[in-house]
């Protein structure tokens, strides 16, 4: 359980230095009715409470059993991982978040071992659902990228 409570008190520390620089951003017009600064901290919100709540309580996944060992298949999920989140940043304004978002959520659910068909159409409809939540209702605009003809 050391490597849960060592991973737990990195995040936290990552969400309390990530939530100070994000409280004071203010940005010089406001084109959301939110602001720029609470979708980043709302998520920091919820990352630091699962963080506090691994801190005390790390055993709640595996009910009290042994750590278990780090395998080269969980690594080379944890980089899979890592590639796919980096590829999202990377790609986000230029190819748009529809697709990004959709090739996000397809690549994650492969690798948690989804299959092709619900994978793919699942991924969709997520960022589809997304698209439409933050476009539409929250009226935070986000990028079109490759499907900005689409638009208007």
């Amino acid at each position: 359980m050391l490597y849960h409570r060592l991973f737990a008190g990195c995040m936290l520390l990552a969400c309390i230095g990530l939530g100070i620089t994000a409280w004071g951003y203010h940005a010089p017009y406001s084109y959301e009715p939110v602001g720029p600064r609470a979708y980043p901290l709302m998520l920091l919100m919820l990352l630091g409470a699962g963080a506090l709540l691994l801190v005390f309580k790390p055993d709640l996944e595996t009910g009290g059993e042994t750590e278990p060992k780090i395998v080269p298949e969980m690594l080379r999920k944890i980089l899979i991982c890592l590639a796919l989140l980096l590829a999202l940043a990377a790609l986000f304004e230029r190819v748009g978040f529809i697709v990004t978002a959709a090739l996000f959520g397809f690549g994650m659910a492969r690798l948690f071992g989804g299959r092709w068909l619900p994978s793919a159409v699942l991924a969709l409809v997520l960022a589809l659902g997304l698209y439409f939540l933050f476009d539409r209702i929250l009226d935070v605009p986000l990028p079109m990228g490759v499907l900005a003809a689409l638009e208007n």
